[in-house]
């Protein structure tokens, strides 16, 4: 790789904290080092310290909000909103061209090198240092997991970072050759994955350490995204150019059946992990690192030095958790009576907010169609806001809210509505008293409403699932400048069911009990029983797990297991990887609809909601490869005729 890269690998080891394994062996303690040498990694300390910065790296990519958008923007999921823009119009596909100046992906690329090779240091100096076969494949885990990320975002990358393929590199360079497709997958990926299987424990020597069950998940997934890339139903173009055929002899349904076998094997052989009762459970903030969540990006409130980011105040770098703050539209402009009853507060329901994502209308009103029996619309989205002045020092013991209503604390302010069926009792309220915000009221109902085809681009559900949470606000607002201190969930176990549900319907042999209809509903009854309502703010024990089943098709294609997995793992990242997988963005997010307001600022004068707009995308064959970074380009010691041949088609 570049200099650059090499530079950075060795920078960035010298600000990682490393890891020192208690006696108890429960915890990660972790020391800072200021210096850390190749001589260095040829010491217990140093393979140590480098397993450590091979976790530690799970933050500089998970939580990190540019990064995030990348991934959601431009799909069925997300589009732009109107903070922002530079980072997430053009992933849009709808107005700014992507470029390799300006895509976001470029995360991904000025990051993992780094850790990969650190993964081959540790790999290669393990046993002069009398490491352990699990340790060993806990490096090979995320060599795969980072070579995983990078082929499906960019295509064919280098598995020579200069010194050899796959040999750990302490020499600057600023050549680069990209390796193909099925080169980085059956020389580097699948290898990895197998050995990391064999060598991982059941459960993991630390919280949040690796497992067979993760590493099972990972190479059935990649194993199906290889299957999907040798079938290539579409004709989308790979890079580097090369013939779509497997180096190993296997065709596309092999590699199908190889990504059933082993999610199903995953599911029939646990070890701590398992699915929740509910799926609220899952993203409660207080039910963090739960038994679901396979692998994720850690953070706390506790320590600065071991969250990496701020504990006060957060400016968006990059190994904080500020993705949330995206997500989340500016409720704060909202007013009842002049007054601001919905005050900045750190709780999962509210947060930060940036509206620099919004959700098109398609999403409440067709991936969430059914909202009364299927809890996980209320488990992922805010379709509520009440109010909390008092935090904010308003002594008002009530507001004046919708048709003239008082509201007490705590009080009902805002409700986005789950459909358009009381649309036509709606009114809208004029004035420089009005709500600000150009929300509307019903006869008899002190909270102002909103319908799914009133979502715009500055006001949509916010994203609850990721949304901040701290133990420490007392009855304040708490840290309102902070990002989260919550872990990035990165792996989930409930995804197992949706990889053995697709690779069946690519062809794999079923097995009793693990049909398609099978593990899809495995969810969707889940799904159907809930524990708490999020848009009631109370209790809630019904159990519509039979009725959910029953409204599963006989027949699930691969549009059905798209949308479930949406429905699953909505707003988590997944969306892009997803779609480009199965060849599928362009039918699934071609056009979108929303409210354009044409300002960044609400309103109080309306007649009525604005007419919502078709927004059509430009989406490309060549755009199912993430341009490489311009500074890679740059970078390199190469003739501009050899720079132009290193980056992917169509975006020279």
């Amino acid at each position: 790789m570049k200099n650059k890269s090499i530079k950075t690998f060795i920078g960035t080891l010298l600000l990682t904290l490393f890891l020192a394994i208690t006696s108890c062996g429960y915890l990660l303690e972790e020391q800072p080092r200021v210096s850390f040498t190749p001589e260095y990694f040829k010491t217990p300390e140093g393979v140590n310290g480098g397993l450590t910065a091979l976790y530690a790296h799970l933050r500089d990519l998970y939580g990190h909000g540019y990064y995030y958008g990348s991934c959601v923007v431009g799909t069925d999921e997300y589009t732009y909103g109107p903070i922002n823009n530079g980072n997430f119009l053009p992933h849009d596909m709808s107005g700014a061209v992507l470029q390799p100046t300006n895509s976001r992906s470029d995360v991904v690329w000025n990051t993992v090198f780094a850790y990969i090779n650190t993964a081959s240091g540790v790999i290669e100096n393990a046993a002069g240092v009398g490491l352990s076969d699990a340790l060993i494949a806990e490096a090979r885990f995320f060599r795969a997991f980072d070579y995983f990320l990078l082929v499906q975002t960019f295509g064919g990358v280098p598995l020579d970072l200069g010194s050899g393929k796959l040999m750990f590199n302490v020499t600057p360079s600023r050549t680069s050759v990209r390796n193909t497709v099925p080169e980085v997958y059956t020389e580097a990926i699948f290898p990895d994955l197998l050995t990391a299987i064999n060598d991982l424990p059941e459960t993991g020597r630390v919280i949040g350490g690796l497992t067979k069950t993760v590493a099972r998940l990972y190479l059935a997934k990649a194993y199906l995204t290889y299957g999907w890339w040798l079938e290539n139903p579409n004709d989308i173009p790979t890079y580097p150019e090369c013939a779509r055929t497997d180096p190993d002899g296997h065709d596309a349904k092999w590699y199908f059946q190889q990504a059933y076998d082993i999610a199903v094997e995953a599911i029939k052989n646990p070890g701590p992990f398992g699915l929740l009762d509910n799926f609220y459970q899952v993203n409660l903030g207080s039910n963090d690192r739960n038994k679901e969540i396979l692998l994720y990006a850690d953070h706390n409130w506790l320590s600065e030095k071991y969250n990496e980011g701020g504990l006060g105040y957060a400016g968006g770098s990059q190994r904080e958790n500020f993705a949330c703050w995206m997500t989340t539209w500016n409720y704060t402009t909202l007013r009842s009576g002049g007054v601001a009853s919905l005050q900045r507060e750190i709780c999962q329901n509210m947060g930060r907010p940036w509206t620099a994502l919004a959700v098109p209308h398609e999403v409440i009103n067709n991936t969430f169609a059914e909202k009364e029996k299927d809890s996980r619309y209320d488990g992922t989205f805010v379709t509520t806001y009440r109010g909390n002045w008092q935090k904010g020092g308003i002594s008002a013991p009530t507001v004046t809210n919708a048709n003239g209503m008082t509201v007490p604390q705590s009080g009902l302010i805002l409700t986005f509505l789950p459909d358009e069926s009381l649309a036509s009792q709606i009114t809208y309220p004029s004035g420089a008293g009005a709500n600000l915000i150009a929300a509307g009221e019903i006869p008899g109902r002190a909270d102002y409403v909103i319908t799914p085809n009133a979502t715009r681009r500055v006001m949509s559900p916010s994203l609850w699932k990721i949304g901040p949470y701290r133990e420490d606000n007392g009855t304040g607002l708490g840290n309102s400048g902070a990002a989260s201190h919550r872990p990035w969930n990165i792996a989930k176990f409930s995804e197992l069911y949706l990889i053995a549900a697709e690779a069946a319907v690519k062809g794999a042999i079923e097995e009793a009990g693990f049909s398609t209809l099978e593990c899809v509903n495995v969810l969707r009854a889940r799904a159907g029983k809930w524990s708490f309502n999020n848009a009631e703010n109370a209790a809630k024990t019904d159990d519509y797990s039979a009725d959910m089943v029953a409204a599963t098709p006989q027949n699930i294609d691969i549009n059905y297991i798209l949308m479930e997995r949406s429905r699953e793992l909505f707003g988590e990242g997944y969306r892009w990887y997803d779609l480009v997988r199965t060849q599928k963005w362009a039918e699934f997010a071609a056009t979108y609809t929303i409210v354009e307001t044409g300002t960044l600022f609400y309103y109080a004068d309306t007649n009525g909601p604005v007419p919502p707009t078709t927004i059509t995308r430009t989406i490309e064959k060549y755009h199912y490869l993430r341009p490489i970074p311009q500074v890679q380009i740059d970078g390199m010691e190469a003739t501009a005729d050899e720079k132009a041949a290193y980056q992917n088609p169509g975006y020279n």
